[in-house]
């Protein structure tokens, strides 16, 4: 029993030590800066370029099959936060995402790449848009490892539903977060 229990120890020890240098960054978006206001949504009183920005990672751990890339506001007063963007099934040889990569037409996108439904009830980038006058929000922009070519989700699947798939399966994730606020 300890022997199993040492090997499933030193088996997480060397999943978290290959996830250790799993880096997130975006050339437009500082880590724990603000988000400029062209990636702000265009509607819902909120008037940006709902433009998606460009991410980049390197350092994923080893056995990674294909990447997925969330973005997630804990912040929104929904009880539940707000999924900004999801994409899903990024081959293992990708390691960015262009600048506007998540338009509905999904054109700049990988070869295999797929956007999934997010809280906007698009499978696009949908931007920051907070109430005007609430404290800044954080955006948590996560790029997850994983250990399946395809996550098989239903073109119509929630994003709970794709995050619970994108968790199920992962290997390692890198993060960073910014934020983004709406004076009154």
């Amino acid at each position: 029993m300890k022997r199993i229990l040492l090997g499933i120890v030193l088996s997480i020890a060397a999943a978290s030590s290959q996830a250790a240098g799993f880096k997130l960054s975006s050339p437009e978006i500082k880590a724990n800066g603000h988000i400029p206001a062209s990636f702000e949504f265009n509607g819902f009183g909120c008037s940006g370029e709902n433009r998606s920005p460009a991410l980049q990672w390197s350092g994923a751990p080893k056995g990674a099959k294909s990447f997925a890339v969330t973005v997630y506001d804990p912040d929104a007063p929904t009880g539940s936060g707000w999924w900004h963007w999801m994409v899903i099934d990024i081959p293992a040889d990708v390691t960015a995402l262009a600048a506007g990569a998540g338009d509905v037409s999904g054109n700049k996108l990988p070869v295999g790449a797929v956007q999934n439904r997010i809280d906007y009830g698009v499978a696009a980038w949908g931007g920051t848009c907070p109430p005007k006058g609430d404290k800044p929000h954080r955006y948590i922009f996560t790029v997850y490892a994983l250990k399946t070519d395809k996550l098989g989700v239903p073109a119509d699947a929630t994003a709970a539903l794709t995050g619970f798939m994108i968790h199920a399966n992962a290997l390692g994730k890198a993060s960073f977060t910014a934020r983004y606020g709406r004076a009154k």
